[in-house]
């Protein structure tokens, strides 16, 4: 930092209530060969409008602009503001230590962006999020809190999304030797990783499920990159205001008229009835459906593995049929018990059946196939297959 600058005034720029402001201002005074207050008001206020009404943007430009020219970042002439020798270095500090583009929707919708979502202002990251697809990773990625330092394919992604899934079901008191995202099939994992979202359904590809929460997550009305980058920048002036938390938004509060154009795109996404949760269709068109996530059923009562289990041998031993020794129940058999004796889990089927996977894989329980199949019990075998890796398993087996 130029030694101009005195930490004093650096300080006290940081503090100011016009935070939020000031800075967007500082960077749209670093494009273009400088602004205008005008220019300031126009480009600033699609980011802020949200919170700020028209007289308090000029107010809080106004304010944010004498913050900048006391810390000496700014000089004025003739109307039109520029950078001064600190206030370039302070701002390229400010948005990663990177070189700045000339341009104001570059540097609004590459530099600012990082730093609103968090992400280290890298080349191989801002290129990254210079694409949609890669920009909707990045948001997906920072938001659940997975290799942020690297952009994922869509595949790995969504693997690693299901681990993420699994874990919250397990209301996350276990983090570490979950093999969900390699060991359950694709379609499998996809719908693991769906009931991440707040519209739990089969997104039919990798690329949709990401698109989703991508969109969700921020709570963009469309999916497409213009509206996501205004969606993260919106975020991020609420949160300088302190209206949110700091960081990628955690609970996204989505207006009615805003959620219920979201359930209208989703809408058009193809869906699959497998994976719902107990009680109705994960589809249906609800906008209430977007209400921050703390309003569905908390996951922190659940059981951790092996309580998992423990409750499974005990509805299954329940269910099960056979001969001592050979004592088998469908799993669709336990899964109803289970969803009905505890509903206060919120679990949806897959995400039983995934930690089912997990339970068996650990040892804590025995799952086994159905070797001889008949009409009889024909829709009882389909409704309670967990395909994991080359295997289909359909009954929890008990020892005694």
């Amino acid at each position: 930092m130029n030694g101009a600058v005195s930490q004093a005034a650096i300080g006290s720029f940081e503090a100011s209530p016009a935070h939020a402001i000031s800075e967007l201002a500082l960077a749209r005074i670093g494009a273009d060969g400088g602004a205008t207050r005008a220019d300031i008001q126009k480009s600033v206020g699609p980011l802020a409008s949200h919170r700020l009404s028209p007289s308090e943007l000029r107010l809080a430009a106004d304010a944010g602009l004498e913050l900048l020219e006391a810390g000496q970042l700014v000089r004025e002439k003739r109307g039109r503001y520029q950078l001064s020798e600190a206030g370039e270095a302070y701002l390229i500090e400010l948005l990663g230590g990177q070189k700045l583009p000339q341009t104001w929707p570059e540097i609004r919708d590459v530099h600012l962006l990082a730093r609103a979502l968090g992400v280290d202002a890298v080349p191989r990251m801002l290129k990254a999020m210079s694409r949609p697809d890669g920009l909707r990773a990045v948001i997906v990625q920072q938001h659940f809190e997975i290799m942020p330092r690297r952009v994922l394919s869509a595949s790995r992604l969504r693997m690693s999304l299901a681990v993420v899934a699994l874990e919250r079901a397990f209301g996350n008191k276990i983090k570490t030797g979950l093999d969900a995202g390699k060991g359950l099939s694709v379609k499998a994992s996809r719908l693991l990783a769906g009931q991440l979202s707040q519209r739990p359904k089969d997104f039919g590809t990798d690329t949709r499920l990401i698109t989703a929460l991508a969109a969700e997550v921020v709570g963009a009305v469309q999916p497409d990159a213009t509206s996501l980058r205004q969606a993260v920048l919106r975020n991020h002036v609420s949160e300088m205001l302190g209206e949110g938390p700091a960081g990628l938004r955690r609970d996204v509060e989505i207006d009615a008229k805003t959620a219920a154009q979201i359930a209208q795109w989703q809408e058009e996404l193809p869906l699959s009835g497998a994976g719902m949760p107990p009680g109705g269709a994960a589809n249906d068109a609800d906008p209430e459906a977007f209400a921050p996530r703390r309003s569905r059923p908390s996951a922190a009562n659940r059981p951790d593995l092996a309580g998992f289990a423990e409750i499974v041998l005990k509805h299954a031993d329940q269910q099960a049929e056979g001969w001592p020794g050979n004592r088998k129940a469908f799993i669709s058999r336990v899964w109803h018990a289970i969803a009905e004796a505890h509903g206060d889990w919120g679990l949806s089927e897959i995400e039983f059946k995934s930690m089912l996977a997990e339970a068996h894989r650990t040892g804590h329980v025995v799952l086994a196939s159905a070797d001889m199949k008949s009409k009889a019990n024909l829709a009882e075998v389909q409704a309670s297959a967990i395909t994991y890796k080359n295997t289909v398993w359909h009954f929890v087996r008990v020892e005694t």
